[in-house]
């Protein structure tokens, strides 16, 4: 049996789920549970659960947990990135939008512009934060956005589970969303066994300030190429937002 799908769910959505941001409370059983475990809790989370389903039925592939859906969901390119992207929202929307309430009224036909089938977009099209941006108290909004995005970084040190990596935070600027040049960070593993097998110049994914793993160069790639298009889309809709009404005063 194929267990890569649910090895690398479990990777990526212990460091949320641990925190109390997204799942169901039993985080240990991603860690330390069966595949079949892993295949149950991942039907318990709301947000990437619903995204697996649509890439699984756009795909004809049965196993929403196969691998290559899991990969492109939480990189981005891959299988998902052949997907028909109105087609997807339309989907999509359909699954999510009678679960979100009127907190979520964004959550529209609009979004097409900026979807994509991956957590990039769930990130900073489907989650509210990029809203809040300019009304005067960014801290918060980018700390999320940026913790809660995949990033990508080389490792320059280890000293047990602690990690130190080099990789760009996201900032804003009040014109847009960007990526600054690299900088240093601490990290945390969680005990998957994965860090071992690192070596120092080694690409990694991280996410809210935990290793999820060792990335390939083609993985580093399609999470750059992700990013870098959820930004821009982003910024499109920020420019927008807070340009004023046609016809206003300047």
């Amino acid at each position: 049996m194929d267990t890569r799908g649910t090895d690398m769910f479990a990777r990526y959505a212990h460091a949320p789920n641990h925190l109390g941001y997204c799942g169901p409370p039993e985080a240990d059983a991603l860690r330390t549970g069966s595949p079949d475990q892993v295949r149950a809790l991942a039907r318990r989370f709301s947000g990437a659960w619903p995204y697996l389903r649509v890439m699984a039925d756009m795909t004809g592939i049965a196993d929403p947990l196969d691998y290559r859906l899991v990969e492109s969901y939480w990189l981005g390119g891959g299988i998902g990135a052949q997907l028909d992207r109105g087609d997807f929202t339309a989907h999509l929307l359909a699954m999510i939008t009678p679960l979100a309430g009127q907190y979520w009224s964004h959550l529209t036909a609009d979004l097409a512009t900026e979807s994509a089938p991956n957590h990039c977009f769930h990130v900073f099209g489907v989650y509210p934060w990029s809203r809040f941006l300019g009304r005067g108290m960014d801290d918060h909004p980018i700390h999320v956005l940026d913790s809660c995005r995949i990033s990508w970084a080389t490792l320059v040190h280890r000293n047990g589970k602690d990690l130190t990596i080099l990789g760009p935070r996201l900032l804003w600027d009040h014109a847009g969303l960007r990526l600054s040049d690299p900088s240093v960070r601490h990290i945390e593993c969680d005990d998957f066994g994965i860090e071992p097998a690192l070596r120092i110049g080694d690409q990694v994914a991280v996410h809210w300030d935990r290793l999820c793993g060792r990335l390939e160069p083609a993985q580093v790639h399609d999470l750059q190429a992700s990013t870098e298009r959820q930004l821009f889309v982003t910024n499109h809709r920020l420019a927008e937002q807070h340009s004023p009404p046609r016809g206003s005063p300047m």
